[in-house]
């Protein structure tokens, strides 16, 4: 093997590397923008069901009871709905981030 092969595997070598970490910090970073948004959202959820059963035990009727749940049972599930919505947009993201690095190097190579 000679000096310049041996040069060329190396810098594929370096390169390779390199996009590996590229990846994986793109990884990272996705994952840990989706386990804030989690993490918030479980928070929100916690304290807007305690406000909610504060509020039920307040009522009077059964009437208004029915009320403040379904008003309750709306609101969590557009809640969810929403959230649910950005932490698929977040995994959507960290596909393409991840998979940024990986696209480059083919491209270069053809």
């Amino acid at each position: 093997m000679t000096t310049a092969n041996f040069e060329d595997v190396q810098k594929l070598s370096k390169e390779n590397v390199d996009l590996a970490l590229k990846s994986f910090g793109a990884v990272s970073k996705g994952f840990q923008a989706i386990a804030v948004e989690v993490a918030d959202y479980s928070k929100k959820s916690f304290e807007d069901g305690a406000a909610h059963l504060e509020k039920l035990f307040g009522v009077k009727t059964l009437d208004k009871a029915l009320e403040v749940q379904s008003a309750y049972a709306k609101s969590a599930y557009e809640a969810y709905v929403a959230k649910a919505t950005k932490i698929g947009e977040l995994y959507a993201d960290l596909a393409k981030e991840s998979y940024k690095p990986i696209e480059t190097a083919l491209a270069k190579a053809k």
